[in-house]
């Protein structure tokens, strides 16, 4: 899918499930959003031809739907996302905060998904990318170095810095990787601060 795509088709889940009240857009209001710049990345500046072409391949593959006729006065576009892949709604919400914002640690997944679905914790979004990545169809999504994940309906995450870097590490194959690292560090800590606190008590 090209990247107009991806973005029109987030955009239409993000509406869909954050202002249903507004939801299906018009073509004008599904370039606005495409083109807003707050909570996207790249910022774009598309025209109309741009999305209409866009919705046109989209429509195509089964993944828009345009929506006419009683009650609706203007032409209106919806996704269809969730019916053709059998996703649910935690797993769309990762999956639209990855096609509007692109590649994202789990708690910037978090974070930036409240106003979707509201995850216990990021172990339960680490299940959800995990489930998305092992999809039935084909993969969704993918670890795209740094600790971070990318969606893959556009095709691979470019390639990253942690693959450039594959090589030295080739070198020293027992060195763990920085994110279990930190992981073990940030353990270490919580167990010091916590004898520490044992310690203070005791002078009370």
């Amino acid at each position: 899918m090209r990247s107009a795509e991806i973005r029109i088709l987030g955009c239409l889940l993000e509406k869909d499930i954050t202002t249903p009240e507004y939801y299906p857009l018009t073509l004008n209001a599904l370039q606005n959003a495409s083109n807003q710049k707050s909570s996207r990345d790249p910022v774009v500046n598309y025209d109309e031809e741009t999305v209409s072409t866009a919705l046109e391949s989209l429509q195509h593959k089964g993944l828009v739907l345009r929506i006419s006729g009683s009650g609706h006065r203007v032409e209106k576009w919806g996704h269809r996302l969730g019916e053709v892949l059998n996703l649910g709604r935690r797993e769309l919400a990762l999956l639209c905060v990855l096609m509007l914002r692109g590649p994202q640690t789990v708690g910037e997944l978090r974070g930036r998904t409240e106003r979707m679905h509201e995850f216990a914790d990021m172990e339960e979004v680490e299940r959800v990318l995990e489930s998305l990545a092992a999809h039935e169809s084909q993969p969704l999504v993918a670890r795209a170095g740094r600790g971070r994940w990318a969606q893959l309906l556009s095709g691979p995450p470019e390639e990253s810095a942690e693959r450039t870097a594959a090589p030295m590490a080739a070198a020293a194959p027992h060195q763990p990787r920085l994110e279990e690292r930190v992981s073990a560090l940030e353990t270490e800590l919580a167990e010091l601060r916590s004898l520490f606190e044992k310690f203070q008590k005791q002078f009370e």
